[in-house]
């Protein structure tokens, strides 16, 4: 089984997520296996000014119960005892542009993996925004590609 196998950002629904993440190579596939990132700075950076102004104040909604919850995506694979309906199942709110940190640059903060909708918007036309943003930014230009070896580290 394939975690993490889509396009996603790590901890999302977590209401304070992660800094960043942190990934070794200890067990290597004999083909594939590389790790695509998507520079979502970039992204917000080259948006349209009009889906800018779309998503300007607006908050996504973040989840994993679709995945690790009871009834979850991993509930019917080999890794269902260890990751199924798991304690740290978690849903949470962020704004769709975030600021990075240090820079203080606008960061796009939506996934496909975790985030499920859009704050005070309807389901239907939060998936409809969702897929354009999701389309927009995962073009080529904004991805950096990790082949892996044995003990490569990506941070």
């Amino acid at each position: 089984m394939n975690i993490g196998g889509g396009w996603h950002t790590d901890h999302s629904y977590d209401w304070e997520p992660a800094l960043g993440s942190i990934l070794v190579a200890r067990e290597l596939p004999s083909s594939g296996g590389d790790t695509l990132f998507i520079n979502m700075q970039s992204v917000y950076a080259s948006l349209p000014a009009e889906l800018k102004i779309r998503i300007a104040k607006r908050v996504a909604i973040h989840s994993n119960e679709h995945i690790y919850g009871e009834s979850g995506y991993y509930a019917g694979t080999d890794l269902a005892p260890l990751l199924n309906g798991s304690e740290g199942v978690g849903n949470a709110e962020h704004p769709m542009v975030i600021r990075h940190p240090q820079t203080g640059a606008e960061v796009l903060y939506v996934n496909p993996g975790h985030t499920i909708g859009v704050k005070d918007m309807e389901h239907d036309e939060a998936i409809t925004l969702l897929d354009v943003l999701y389309e927009y930014a995962q073009q080529p230009n904004f991805q950096c590609r990790c082949a892996w070896r044995p003990g490569s580290v990506a941070i």
